[in-house]
Parts: structure tokens; sequence; C-alpha cells
């Protein structure tokens, strides 16, 4: 059994009740996220990119637990410098950890952090990770792309976690083009709400994929669904 608990944001607590992840862990900062950054206690943590609603508590989480940070090359090097464990990975990488199989896909955005938050982290990436015998993709922040189709294609998906909020990654429309590209067996939309300026409504994109076989879970932050 898989349980993946959704923190608001794009932020996503899994684990398979041995082991646990949590994925752009965006806690402290996160006004709709019902937990802190020090009740956290995992065993990897997994990022997609640098910017600051993503990388989030990483550091500070991955020095006080022990928890290994996996990260695209340059962000791993990054959380590396200010003292955190980390697995650097790359694009099209897998590989097997404790937990189970993660697999770097391509992600359609930017990735800096920092002071100024202008520091280059490499490029974005969304995951595959099979964990518990079932397969999640988290996108990470992206827009829509035609590969999309390929993933799909290639890989079984039991849970898919996609944006919606529009202006900095893909809107609603192009947010159920994905879900039709990808068909996994359930999705949950995300990155929408933190903030007016991404305050889309999921109950919009609930509607357009009516009929299409697809489980889509709105998950209110705090809220898990199991599989």
């Amino acid at each position: 059994m898989l349980k993946a608990t959704f923190y608001g944001h794009s932020c996503v607590y899994v684990t398979d009740g041995r082991h646990r992840i949590i994925i752009d862990p965006f806690l402290d900062g996160n006004p709709l996220s019902p937990v802190k950054a020090d009740s956290i206690d995992v065993d990897y943590i997994l990022v997609t990119h640098g910017h600051g609603d993503h990388l989030g508590d990483a550091i500070p989480i991955s020095k006080r637990t022990g928890a290994t940070i996996v990260a695209p090359n340059e962000l791993a090097i990054y959380v590396s410098r200010e003292g955190a464990l980390a697995h650097n990975m790359h694009i099209g990488g897998a590989y097997n950890f404790e937990f189970g199989r993660v697999k770097l896909t391509i992600a359609h955005h930017g990735s800096s952090a920092g002071e100024s938050g202008l520091e280059y982290t490499g490029n974005p990436c969304g995951f595959l990770v099979t964990m518990g015998g079932k397969t999640l993709y988290h996108t990470g922040d992206t827009g829509l792309f035609y590969d999309m189709k390929l993933i799909g294609e290639m890989n079984k998906i039991d849970l898919m976690f996609l944006p919606i909020g529009d202006n900095f990654t893909m809107g609603i429309d192009d947010a159920v083009k994905a879900v039709e590209f990808v068909r996994p067996k359930a999705v949950v939309p995300m990155h929408y709400h933190t903030w007016d300026i991404i305050d889309t409504d999921p109950e919009e994109f609930k509607r357009k994929l009516a009929g299409s076989g697809v489980n889509v879970a709105i998950l209110k932050p705090g809220q898990a669904i199991e599989l």
C-alpha cells in the first residue's frame, strides 16, 4: 500500500508503511500547510527545482534528520554546499534506492536559489517514483509538453500530481490535456490557491475530466490518498 499526503502547494509526503519520503517540502513559508518543517521525519527528500516554494525547508530537514536530498545535479551540489546530504541525479537517469526507484523526467520551468533567488541550480525536473508496488508521477512545476504522452506510454502511472495554477505553470486546460497524455489511474491537482495569482478552481479541472475514467482526487492540505 502507498499513502500520499498532500501538504499544500506542491508538497507531498509518501510512505509505504516502512519508508518515508517528502517531495518539495515547502512548509514553514507555505500559508496552506497544516504542518511545520520541524515535525517532519523522513528518510529521503526529493526536490524538483531550486525555487523557494519547492526547495523550501529541504536543507534544514536534511540537517536535522539525516535525510538525503535527491535532486538534479547542480541543485544537489548547492544543497551539499549548504551542509545537507545529497544524491546527485539528472534528467532521464534513474536509481534504485532502498525505498524504491526514482527516475527524473523533464520539466519546462526554471531553477534558481540563494538569497538573491538568482543562483543557478540547473534544470528543473519531475519525478517518477516507484514505491510499494505503485508508480507516482510528480511533474514538478512545468508547462504542458508532448513527451508526457511518451511518459504515460512507457510507465503505468497509478497516481499523478499535476499543477493547475496557471501563470507560473500550466493552467487547467493544459493540465487536462496532460492527463489525457499520461492516462494515470488517479490525479491530484497541485500548485494552486497558495497565492491569489494562482487561485484557480480545482472543481473546474475535475469537471473537465468527467467521463475520462481518471479518478480526480481534490485533496485539502493534510488529506491523503491511498493506493
